[in-house]
């Protein structure tokens, strides 16, 4: 596999408290240049970032980040505002509270109000892996199989721990077949991205295979 066809799946990421307005642009400028999937970069940045690329490249956002034990409705806003400001893909954080308390119809509920928000945008439901045991894992792999979302995603990379192989099999084992699998965290690799799309994953969350594909003396477009 080259670099081109994994560049084409990946969401090329900046989401640090730090980043700015030229970063930003910077990281939608690479995403147009490398063909990426889309770019995910934080909800205040949406609007400008839409106007800058237009047509030429989706903006994925995250909601309820890093943590996720925002109230439903205010994820439900948050989804809102972000579609409302030009996000083509929405990432949401599940409250992994509700999972550890064993409530995990709250968590479906909460998960298909933000699709409805979503107007029909792609919704990936992170899960943050490294906080749940197998058995959590399984059964929010039932859960998001369930509550329309397009993708089930691995980690925000904020929690301590990223996307690994067994998970996204677990995923791969335990899902519906209308459900994606997204890996995010820790890829830094060419081969950890073939490795995690080897074991079932369908989109990365990275920004270091652009970086990889910068370093490549390869011209421009011939990735």
């Amino acid at each position: 596999m080259n670099v081109k066809e994994i560049l084409a799946i990946c969401d090329h990421t900046l989401l640090s408290q730090s980043a700015t307005e030229a970063e930003i642009k910077a990281v939608c400028d690479d995403g147009i240049r490398f063909g990426t999937a889309s770019v995910c970069i934080p909800p205040s940045f949406v609007k400008m970032a839409k106007e800058y690329v237009g047509d030429r490249l989706k903006i994925c956002t995250v909601i309820g980040f890093p943590n996720g034990y925002m109230t439903t409705a205010s994820k439900v806003f948050e989804t809102a505002d972000a579609v409302k400001n030009g996000a083509d893909e929405i990432d949401m954080v599940i409250n992994v509270g509700w999972v550890k308390d064993g409530r995990y119809d709250a968590v479906l509920e909460e998960i298909r109000a933000v699709r409805a928000a979503c107007e029909g945008k792609i919704l990936k439901v992170i899960i943050e892996t490294c906080l749940l045991t197998e058995e959590e894992k399984i059964e929010m792999t039932k859960v998001v199989s369930a509550s329309g979302a397009d993708f089930i995603k691995t980690s925000t990379g904020f929690a301590g721990g990223g996307a690994t192989v067994a998970d996204i099999e677990l995923f791969a084992a335990h899902r519906a077949k209308h459900l994606k699998i997204k890996a995010a965290g820790g890829i830094s690799s060419l081969e950890d991205a073939e490795a995690m799309m080897k074991a079932g994953a369908e989109r990365l969350g990275t920004s270091r295979i652009v970086r990889i594909a910068k370093n490549q003396s390869t011209p421009a477009g011939t990735y």
